[in-house]
């Protein structure tokens, strides 16, 4: 008789067995390592290393557990992965299927925001070259809020304080919970498409914790701001509260009703500009009005309203004896300019060389270039001359000329 030998497994049973016995034995744990050989596959699957110093845990986090994490998972990152051990039998493979895994350290939030922050930063959505600047007077403002909260009442009830006549346009959206940054970013590509002539938008809420605020931390949210040509004003929470749509918007206020403030400050601003500008005004009338009216009394009492006739009288006489003065100066004038225009004429007559012809003497010239003649060498026989006399000119022929000595 044959004694009974060993139980022989198939690869399939002992993987089976194996899978069974470890997800029986691990059905929830909680293993703490490093991150490496991170592949985030494009079916959504996340596969990743788990290690320490003594030892390695492969692992997978499959596409609706990956896409439920606040971060994003890199090589290096100490984390606490929650899950279940198991065998893959297709490779005999020992891993842990994760379902949700937190960083050590810090909470998933904080380190998810500090990521999108880094990223977004590094694409230049911060950058303050791209910040518009919020209109100085709007006359239509969009709201992107909860209809429920006490932020919508506290704008409203500002905006209408500040700002009466101002047009306002409610988009009402969840701004908490599953889904909200989907509708706070889907309303702000909304208003930009259909209403494109509003100024500015408001986009925010009242306060909460980091859970209740984490909407406006979400990267489409910060994507539709970026893209909006609308100027908008972030208002989130309370002044401690930092978001990423604070980081990424035109202008960050601390609250929803500081929101409110500042884009109504402008015409506070100018209401109070004009109101001193008014008062000045009216100074400065009051004054020119009272300088003119002591002038006026002053004028009343002036000899020249009171008695004009009397002023133009005298003007007159004034005007008479000018006259008078002038006629006498200019007498006087023309008297001297004649003495002096015949002591002139004598001296004048006694330098006159026809004065000098009068007493019997003559001017000759050699023809005919007449030349004056000073000298009888200075002609010849036969040469015709021209001689000026006191009365009349001779015009003679040269018959012969003769040079004597001086006395």
């Amino acid at each position: 008789m044959f004694s009974a030998g060993p139980k022989i497994f198939t690869v399939t049973e002992l993987v089976r067995d194996a899978k069974a016995s470890l997800e029986a034995m691990y059905p929830d744990v909680w293993v703490e390592g490093e991150i490496s050989n991170l592949n985030c596959h494009s079916s959504g699957h996340c596969y990743f290393s788990l290690k320490d110093a003594g030892g390695q845990l492969s692992v997978v986090l499959f596409r609706d557990d990956f896409r439920r994490l606040l971060f994003r998972p890199e090589s290096g990152l100490q984390v606490i992965v929650q899950g279940r051990l198991t065998v893959y039998p297709p490779q005999g493979k020992f891993q842990m299927v994760g379902s949700t895994m937190e960083p050590k350290g810090k909470g998933s939030r904080q380190l998810a925001f500090e990521q999108l922050k880094a990223k977004l930063e590094k694409e230049g959505l911060f950058d303050a070259a791209r910040k518009r600047p919020i209109p100085a007077l709007p006359q239509w403002i969009g709201l992107v809020t909860s209809l429920d909260g006490a932020a919508l009442h506290d704008m409203l009830s500002i905006l209408d304080r500040r700002f009466a006549n101002i047009r306002i346009l409610i988009h009402p959206v969840k701004v908490q919970g599953e889904g909200a940054a989907q509708e706070i970013a889907e309303a702000i590509a909304r208003l930009n498409r259909d209403y494109p002539s509003l100024d500015v938008l408001l986009v925010g809420r009242g306060g909460g914790s980091i859970e209740d605020l984490w909407a406006f931390n979400e990267e489409e949210v910060a994507r539709a701001i970026s893209a909006s040509k609308i100027p908008v004003v972030s208002c989130v929470g309370h002044e401690t509260d930092f978001t990423i749509a604070d980081f990424v918007a035109d202008l960050r206020a601390p609250t929803p009703s500081a929101a409110a403030e500042l884009v109504t400050s402008a015409k506070a601003d100018l209401q109070q500009h004009l109101e001193t500008l008014s008062t000045r005004l009216r100074s400065h009338m009051a004054y020119q009005l009272d300088d003119l009216e002591q002038r006026l009394r002053h004028a009343a009492g002036s000899r020249m309203l009171q008695k004009p006739l009397a002023l133009i009288e005298e003007r007159m006489q004034e005007v008479d004896q000018l006259l008078e003065r002038l006629t006498q100066v200019a007498r006087n004038r023309v008297g001297h300019w004649e003495k002096d225009m015949h002591h002139l004429f004598e001296k004048l007559h006694l330098l006159s060389p026809l004065a000098t012809l009068s007493r019997g003497y003559a001017i000759a010239w050699k023809l005919p270039a007449r030349e004056i003649l000073k000298n009888a060498s200075s002609v010849q026989s036969h040469d015709h001359i021209e001689v000026q006399l006191h009365q009349g000119k001779i015009y003679a022929q040269i018959e012969r000329t003769e040079l004597r000595d001086k006395p």
